[in-house]
């Protein structure tokens, strides 16, 4: 949580209480949420497949005041002999939405997903959406760093044409600009 300027041996030492000391207080009541939901979810998964599934959702971080949306995906390494989760791993990354929320589970492997309704209090179904091989290529050579010319010469296109690509990447993901949509990607396992 390096995004709140703590050291590690800090953070290792709050454990818990990190998120409340550094998640605005009117987003605390979400992650309660989504942590009674999420595990109720969890429980009705069986247990040889619950080490397939993971959680991601945003919240704010709090540094000297600013807020800082992050992603958490959560993913269980090591069941217990009754299921529970006794080992996860935690990734915090850059959101690349513009508010909290997003609670989402996924099974690896599928592109069905359930997202969690704050509001209705239920898991909906949802398809993940596709990328067609053409954005693919062209969000797989931006993140080799080529530019939009470069990328037109390599898989033999126009300029014009990788623009538009990129722009109907930038609406799939409901992203601002091409940063966010590697990010968007390479969360969703998009490519």
């Amino acid at each position: 949580m390096f995004l709140c300027g703590l050291p590690p041996e800090q953070m290792t030492a709050l454990g818990y209480r990190f998120y409340s000391r550094y998640v605005p207080e009117d987003e605390q009541p979400m992650l309660i949420e989504l942590n009674r939901a999420g595990f109720s979810f969890y429980n009705n998964i069986p247990i040889n497949e619950r080490k397939d599934w993971y959680i991601s959702y945003d919240f704010h971080i709090l540094n000297d005041g600013r807020r800082i949306l992050v992603n958490h995906k959560l993913t269980p390494l090591a069941l217990t002999s009754d299921g529970r989760i006794w080992l996860a791993l935690c990734v915090v990354s850059a959101s690349t939405h513009t508010e909290s929320g997003h609670i989402e589970m996924h099974r690896v492997g599928s592109s069905d997903f359930f997202e969690y309704n704050l509001t209705t209090r239920r898991w909906d179904k949802r398809q993940m959406l596709v990328l067609t091989d053409g954005e693919k290529s062209v969000l797989t050579l931006s993140i080799q760093g080529y530019t939009m010319s470069e990328i037109a010469d390599k898989i033999c296109l126009s300029p014009d044409t990788i623009k538009k690509y990129r722009q109907r990447i930038f609406e799939k993901l409901d992203v601002r600009n091409i940063s966010e949509a590697i990010v968007a990607a390479t969360n969703n396992k998009l490519l």
